[in-house]
């Protein structure tokens, strides 16, 4: 990875999002239900997900090339395969087949009154036999200059040594690491030092710093200003009030001009970080790459990205970006 300090410009050769704990999602979409009813269901998706291949599906939707690796269970990755051929122009998959099933999610959308309902399984794709498979895979596509994005659900504590083993696959082979996950998983790895991104919420920023912060753009930058040894880059997520961006060359702090009411809650943060991630592979710094996060994660929350497409999106998407001074 190189990197031009002072501009803070990285060069990427190749994107590779990673999921340890995928999912298939299926959401149905109603017309109003309450709970004891029944109802016909008005439609149904069904597609490959979790955080990391939505992050994938939105680099695909903004023409990005990339790689989607990670783990996949064996039973049902012919089926993943096919599910994701439409995007194939854009997504080189490269997933690692795990003993059993992969997990399947419900969401429910209640169309008349705006609200969801999500319901999660357990993840049992990692095991230390699966996750050693896929640190040997990534061993050998993984190339300097490469962002690794691990990014969801990290796997039970008991294989915390097995996962960090597979992170430190990636450094050794100079690819920088980003990481997007949550709890005591994330306190860990950011202990352990060497990341190039983190991307926490508020919530995540108070627990990674022990302390309960204002969410206001000056606390959350001085908080996340203490993770700098360990993280070159701090993406601090705000919901409809933006995001804070930490790095050791500056702070920033921006949001999107401009309200409307979301169609989406869900996977809106794994389209800003797609956003992000695709900037900075096109060459912009960190502060250039916020605006284009800020847009793509709004694109999802206003359901533009399923309507349009991503320069159509980002033309409509007015933001708003200023430094922070005084950390």
């Amino acid at each position: 990875m190189i990197v031009a300090h002072g501009a803070l410009v990285r060069i990427i050769g190749d994107i590779k999002t990673i999921g340890l704990s995928p999912c298939w999602d299926t959401v149905c979409r109603v017309r109003g239900i309450e709970w004891g009813q029944h109802k016909l269901v008005d439609s149904t998706t069904v597609r490959p997900a979790g955080k990391a291949m939505n992050i994938s599906r939105a680099l695909a939707w903004m023409g990005r090339r990339h790689t989607a690796a990670g783990l996949w269970g064996g039973e049902d990755i012919r089926q993943a395969e096919r599910a994701l051929r439409a995007l194939r122009q854009w997504v080189r998959l490269a997933l690692t087949e795990a003993p059993g099933a992969t997990r399947r999610n419900v969401t429910v959308v209640d169309t008349l009154n705006r609200r969801e309902m999500h319901l999660r399984n357990v993840s049992e794709l990692a095991t230390g036999a699966s996750l050693k498979r896929l640190g040997m895979h990534l061993r050998t596509m993984v190339r300097r200059a490469d962002a690794c994005v691990f990014a969801g659900m990290m796997p039970d504590q008991l294989l915390a040594a097995d996962v960090d083993r597979v992170i430190q696959t990636c450094r050794a082979k100079g690819a920088a690491v980003a990481v997007d996950t949550s709890g005591p998983a994330l306190q860990r790895i950011v202990d352990g030092g060497g990341l190039w991104l983190i991307k926490p919420n508020v919530a995540e920023l108070c627990e990674l710093v022990g302390q309960d912060l204002a969410d206001r753009a000056a606390p959350l930058a001085k908080a996340a200003a203490g993770l700098l040894e360990n993280v070159e880059v701090v993406l601090v997520t705000r919901g409809a009030g933006g995001a804070v961006l930490v790095t050791r060359d500056g702070v920033w702090q921006g949001r999107v001009v401009g309200r409307r009411k979301a169609a989406y809650t869900v996977g809106c943060g794994d389209y800003f970080l797609a956003g992000f991630l695709d900037a900075v592979a096109a060459g912009k710094t960190p502060a250039e790459a916020l605006a284009p996060a800020l847009a793509a994660g709004t694109a999802r929350a206003w359901s533009l990205a399923e309507t349009t497409t991503w320069q159509q999106a980002y033309q409509a998407i007015a933001t708003r970006i200023t430094p922070i001074s005084g950390r």
